[in-house]
């Protein structure tokens, strides 16, 4: 498979060396946006847009897709057919071999991308997306565009900041993050709003303060903060914070699955310091905390005189709630305010240092 680097394609584009086949996708889907956008523009050239430019919905058939390649560019030198979230899974073998011929024999006079602006396809495993992946890199090139490490994330942000008139320093940072998530997309729709805010009071200082003032805070967020009411007792913020849960319309399973992730958190980073281990060893053999470390730390400060007893009892609580809520016709509801009194009772016996 040829693989390229982002750099790569952008020195590419420049140079006006476009490949006949590309392949782009990948977790963040904003640089997928971007990245192919520039591609599909310079592809198919500033002439007769609409004979030499053709856009193409995921439900394309083969047949549609191959009459626009092999048809020739009005008065140019090349085309561009994209096509966007195509779902290789979804699709009869017979329209995928289809596609293979086209990619095999593709006029030198086309460019065919496929792009995946919403469509996940990191991680698939099916041999379809396999084989699909080697056809386009054998063909053409593939490009994938993963989640950024923070301080990529991090340079990125300030950057799409500066861009805006504003200035975001680390510490604004680390809290939208914290509250937004990794996902690019959505950080730099919270940054648009920031910037906004920012700039109609007059200043260019994005604050922590405005961050916390107007980023939503995610479910794993509200999560989090409610499992650290639960393990320091505190029983009216934790249920305050189960019913925004519920106010926003959260589904009950992902709320239990989040919580379980941190007290799965907790019990990997208490282990990791009883045995002399640092917080953040967990990450050496738990791929969930890539470019997430933020999740240990936060681990290690809410876990702070909690025992393993404890939270070992927990962990049996979860599991009860998660087969109740699976296995049952209990309201969910019910399910989960029994759980955060149970889990709150626990937290109560086993004590805090």
């Amino acid at each position: 498979m040829s693989s390229i680097t982002e750099q790569d394609l952008r020195r590419q584009i420049a140079a006006d060396e476009i490949a006949g086949v590309y392949l782009l996708a990948g977790e963040e889907k904003l640089l997928v946006k971007r990245a192919a956008r520039k591609l599909i523009q310079r592809a198919g050239g500033e002439a007769f847009p609409e004979f030499n430019l053709n856009e193409l919905p995921a439900e394309a058939e083969a047949d549609r897709i191959i009459d626009a390649a092999v048809a020739l560019p009005f008065m140019a030198g090349r085309k561009c057919v994209a096509v966007a979230d195509y779902n290789v899974d979804e699709k009869p073998q017979q329209e995928l071999d289809k596609l293979y011929g086209l990619m095999e024999d593709l006029p030198e006079s086309t460019v065919l991308v496929f792009w995946y602006p919403t469509l996940e396809i990191e991680g698939k495993k099916s041999a379809k997306w396999k084989k699909f992946q080697e056809k386009a890199g054998k063909a053409g090139q593939t490009l994938l565009f993963p989640r950024r490490e923070t301080g990529e994330l991090r340079r990125l942000l300030q950057k799409e900041a500066e861009k805006q008139g504003c200035r975001l320093d680390s510490k604004a940072f680390s809290k939208l993050t914290e509250y937004a998530g990794g996902d690019l997309n959505l950080l730099t729709a919270e940054l648009e709003k920031l910037c906004a805010y920012t700039l109609a009071l007059g200043e260019q200082e994005i604050t922590q303060a405005a961050v916390e003032a107007l980023t939503p805070k995610s479910t794993e967020t509200t999560v989090f903060l409610m499992v650290n009411a639960l393990v320091a007792g505190e029983y009216e913020k934790a249920y305050g914070l189960l019913d925004s849960l519920f106010r926003q319309n959260q589904e009950p399973v992902a709320i239990l699955g989040a919580m379980a992730a941190s007290y799965v958190d907790m019990y990997r980073v208490k282990a990791a310091l009883e045995s002399g281990l640092t917080s953040t060893a967990p990450a050496g053999y738990a791929s969930d905390y890539k470019n997430r470390l933020f999740r240990l730390r936060n681990a290690e400060r809410a876990a702070r005189g909690t025992s393993m007893s404890t939270l070992q009892t927990s962990l049996n609580l979860l599991l009860e709630a998660d087969l109740a809520l699976k296995g049952s016709k209990l309201d969910a509801r019910l399910v989960l305010d029994s759980l955060v009194a149970r889990l709150l009772l626990a937290a109560q016996e086993g004590g805090r240092g």
